[in-house]
């Protein structure tokens, strides 16, 4: 008897310790393929998945082009549009050997899918945001076929787009490096991952960029010699609007590779990783309490304060990247040189004012309204409701003005106001003071 109630003993104590070791933060980031995340074999309801179904049944085509393969049929179809054409030579991506300062990697984006391509390349890049799993990456061969189909390629991408710069989770991330001749990074020199709070210095390496920023100066359109000091002359490539000495852009959709674009990227890549990883906090804390609730017997619906705290650190994330907490301030006006600015803030929505957190600033901020336009996206709408009720209730506080932590002091008063009374029209569901 004493060796039957010894052997219960341990095993419910090696129970225990299995079921603390799955649920527990660190291993519940590392392998989203368990329960309750399950990122492998999850149904996804992105873009892509919609098109791939509206392709199968014959509701829709793709149209071949000879010179760009599936790219201009597919950008028309998910309503991307070419003004967001960004053009990359640094050999940072899945089809680096055809990628050089003559032949850049381009990349379209919208709100939730993200196209690039490279000359001659064997398939098109296609990542697209799914509301529960975050990014789902694809490839779809650049060839004739009476039958495409877009194959997920999480294996080639998640070694790159799921680590600490992508917060952990399915992301995506903006790099600047310093490109060699032949676009291999000099790692040695050190790279950034970029987004709305980089110094302005430190951005845009490996890229071409075409606009006007003044006095402010980047890393793009410059090849760096890992021999001088400093590796770049930012000088020579400053203030540029026209490509043409640089590379061939007949080759591209269009002549551009728009500043004003590439700064959106960088903000919206990371407030991607933000939801998707308050998303898996919130599902991964489901999981934990529901697991331990019966475990101890308690009531059902019980949130430990190991999940609070879980909760609250997501929260909080997410809204100070929402907010624009730490953004580097510009010191002379941005100008880009393609029609992307005025595509983009027609898209809206707008209020009974005609604002909308679509509205550029440019001259000392990303944006005129400093809150995130992906709050009205499918993923920010399908964040489970234990951590919507706390970033809905910190929302308030901070647009009320209730919260005054320094994190939040760069939100003027006009700005908590204006941003509270856009959201209020144009966000369904968004509660009122």
């Amino acid at each position: 008897m004493y060796a039957s109630l010894k052997s219960t003993v341990w095993q419910f104590f090696y129970g225990v310790v299995a079921l603390t070791l799955a649920v527990s933060p660190v291993l519940a980031q590392s392998d989203i393929n368990q329960p309750p995340i399950n990122y492998s074999t999850a149904p996804v309801n992105d873009a892509i998945a919609r098109l791939q179904q509206q392709i199968d049944s014959g509701e829709i085509k793709l149209e071949w082009d000879k010179q760009h393969g599936w790219l201009p049929s597919v950008l028309d179809l998910l309503k991307i549009p070419r003004s967001s054409q960004l053009l990359v030579f640094s050999k940072t991506s899945l089809q680096l050997a055809k990628i050089s300062p003559r032949t850049p990697r381009v990349l379209y984006f919208n709100d939730e899918v993200y196209i690039g391509s490279v000359q001659s390349g064997a398939v098109l890049e296609v990542s697209a945001v799914d509301s529960q799993q975050g990014a789902i990456f694809y490839a779809l061969d650049q060839k004739p076929s009476d039958t495409p189909k877009f194959r997920r390629s999480d294996n080639d991408c998640l070694t790159c787009h799921q680590n600490r710069r992508t917060q952990d989770v399915p992301g995506y991330l903006v790099r600047s490096v310093y490109p060699g001749k032949s676009g291999h990074p000099h790692f040695e020199l050190g790279t950034t991952t970029t987004d709305q709070t980089t110094d302005f210095h430190d951005r845009f390496g490996g890229w071409y960029v075409t606009g006007k920023h003044g006095k402010l100066r980047h890393r793009g359109n410059m090849i760096a010699s890992k021999n001088a000091h400093p590796p770049i002359d930012p000088e020579l490539g400053a203030n540029v609007t026209d490509l043409a000495s640089r590379l061939n852009t007949d080759h591209y959709l269009t002549k551009h590779s728009d500043m004003v674009a590439l700064m959106v990227l960088e903000h919206q890549a990371q407030m991607h990783n933000f939801i998707t990883h308050a998303n898996y906090e919130a599902r991964q804390t489901k999981y934990y309490d529901a697991t331990w609730n019966k475990v101890l017997n308690r009531p059902e619906g019980h949130r430990s304060e190991v999940s609070q705290r879980r909760l609250a650190s997501a929260s909080e994330k997410l809204l100070r990247y929402l907010l624009f907490s730490g953004e580097f301030r510009l010191t002379s006006p941005i100008e880009g040189t393609s029609d992307f600015a005025a595509e983009f803030e027609s898209i809206g929505p707008h209020d009974s004012q005609g604002r909308s957190l679509r509205q550029f600033d440019l001259n000392t901020r990303l944006f005129k309204y400093p809150c995130s336009f992906l709050i009205y996206g499918d993923a920010f709408a399908a964040l489970p409701d234990n951590i919507r009720e706390v970033i809905d209730g910190r929302l308030q506080e901070i647009l009320s003005g209730e919260d005054q932590s320094p994190e939040f002091a760069h939100l003027s008063p006009e700005d908590r106001t204006a941003i509270r009374e856009i959201l209020e029209e144009t966000l369904p569901g968004f509660l009122k003071p």
